[in-house]
């Protein structure tokens, strides 16, 4: 089994900032891929912020240099600087992997509601 386990979540004032952070462990060799999606209510799940297969990094259109994603592919660490926080930031952010075999796993999520 694979576990993946994200901490970090909670309530924050618009322009504040929140780091995300997510465990990964288990029967997992080899960390393909691995990242952030969140979705808020009513709406689909999007991609946050990805470190891909050549280790490099992508984000969302939305986050336009407010987040910064961080991780250690060997330690299955993965973390997600927000900064510059909005209303429209506030969803459910999910910790994702993708392994040698192109089997992805979610973590359960954790809330982040930006709000004054």
């Amino acid at each position: 089994q694979v576990q993946v386990v994200e901490s970090g979540g909670g309530l924050v004032q618009p322009g504040g900032s929140l780091t995300l952070s997510c465990i990964i462990s288990g029967s997992i060799d080899i960390v393909e891929r691995m990242g952030w999606y969140r979705q808020a209510p009513g709406e689909q799940r999007e991609m946050v912020a990805i470190i891909n297969d050549r280790d490099f990094k992508n984000y969302g259109e939305f986050v336009k240099g407010r987040f910064t994603i961080s991780g250690d592919k060997a330690k299955k660490l993965v973390n997600l600087q927000m900064n510059g926080l909005r209303p429209e930031d506030t969803a459910v952010y999910y910790c994702y992997v993708r392994d040698g075999e192109w089997l992805n796993y979610w973590g359960q999520g954790t809330q982040v509601t930006v709000s004054s």
